[in-house]
């Protein structure tokens, strides 16, 4: 006689009062236990991809010029623009190019930047393009 004969063959359990653990759960419980706190978002920042900032030739920088003294001289009218613009990463070298549409408050020449209506500052050295 082996020591679970008297209860082999009885029927599985089912609880009355208890709802069955989602199979997720259940999966979760034999999960690998993750001994290094921080490794998996560390893994995941190195291998994020970040673009190097683009060196504008002295014809695009001349038309970008023209385009922010136009900018500049309508400015009562809040024209409305969309800028391509990069922005540094603050964790690793390189950024990211970002596209904004929006209305223009200020050309802060003094700075170096424009000033949208919803304060968005852009240094006009981040500035790739402005279409108006």
């Amino acid at each position: 006689m082996n020591n679970y004969d008297d209860i082999i063959n009885m029927p599985h359990h089912i609880s009355k009062t208890r709802k069955p653990m989602s199979l997720q759960n259940r999966s979760a419980q034999f999960a690998p236990f993750s001994a290094l706190t921080g490794y998996d978002e560390a893994i995941r920042e190195v291998a994020r991809e970040t673009s190097k900032k683009i060196e504008l030739d002295d014809g695009i920088k001349l038309m970008l010029n023209d385009k922010l003294s136009f900018i500049k001289t309508n400015i009562k009218l809040r024209p409305k623009v969309t800028i391509t613009y990069f922005v540094k990463d603050e964790k690793k070298s390189g950024g990211c190019y970002k596209t904004i549409t929006g209305n223009v408050r200020v050309v802060n020449e003094l700075d170096r930047e424009i000033i949208l209506v919803d304060n968005t500052r852009i240094s006009f050295d981040n500035i790739v393009s402005i279409e108006s």
